[in-house]
């Protein structure tokens, strides 16, 4: 082979290469700018589910992307348990019950007031982010019961830890409470009431 075809072969080589360099490097572009394009196709924001797990806080983000944090601690009316209460937006609040640095439970306003039973300590969480707690105090349904405030509660079992309690004032039948496998809390006119999925209900002023 003399010294011409030896420099064509090497061309030949080098263009083959520099080809196969270009080729694997479009693939790369392809592959990067798909895994834009598809993180682009997530939506804005994300719905948040209750969680009683702990540090679920630090998922939570409120438009712009800057993360919530509490607004206050509250002591409850055990004398053990914190609630932690945040700010998620306009009547929308969150209230993590904390006891000896372990998450209980996690409560919620979405458009109504919220509640919880745990273990003969009531608590309510209001639209404006208020939380009231007592101890016991607690009928068990299904029946029904004369609350403080005297307000009436009409309790029905609908299914399995689901229950509905119609509470009754003067005029009739004023609001009503159901539990679809997690308990239920109402602020009326200044009476606190939960009703827990076990159909128990209970009131405070």
């Amino acid at each position: 082979m003399n010294s011409t075809s030896t420099v064509r072969t090497a061309r030949r080589r080098t263009l083959r290469a520099a080809a196969a360099t270009l080729t694997a490097a479009a693939a790369l572009t392809l592959t990067v700018c798909a895994g834009a394009n598809a993180a682009d196709a997530k939506p804005a924001s994300t719905a948040h589910t209750n969680s009683v797990a702990a540090g679920g806080w630090s998922g939570v983000q409120l438009a712009g992307g800057k993360a919530a944090s509490p607004v206050r601690t509250q002591r409850l009316a055990d004398g053990v348990s914190t609630a932690e209460i945040t700010k998620l937006g306009e009547q929308h609040y969150r209230a993590k019950i904390v006891a000896r640095g372990e998450v209980l439970a996690t409560l919620e306003t979405k458009g109504h007031d919220d509640g919880l039973d745990a273990n003969d300590m009531f608590v309510t969480l209001t639209l404006d982010g208020q939380v009231h707690s007592w101890m016991g105090g607690g009928h068990q349904g299904p029946g029904t019961f004369t609350l403080a405030g005297g307000w009436k509660a009409k309790v029905t079992k609908l299914g399995e830890l689901r229950y509905r309690a119609q509470i009754i004032g003067h005029d009739g039948v004023a609001a009503t409470l159901e539990t679809h496998q997690h308990d239920a809390g109402l602020d009326a006119n200044g009476i606190y009431l939960v009703l827990s999925t076990g159909g128990i209900i209970s009131a405070h002023a």
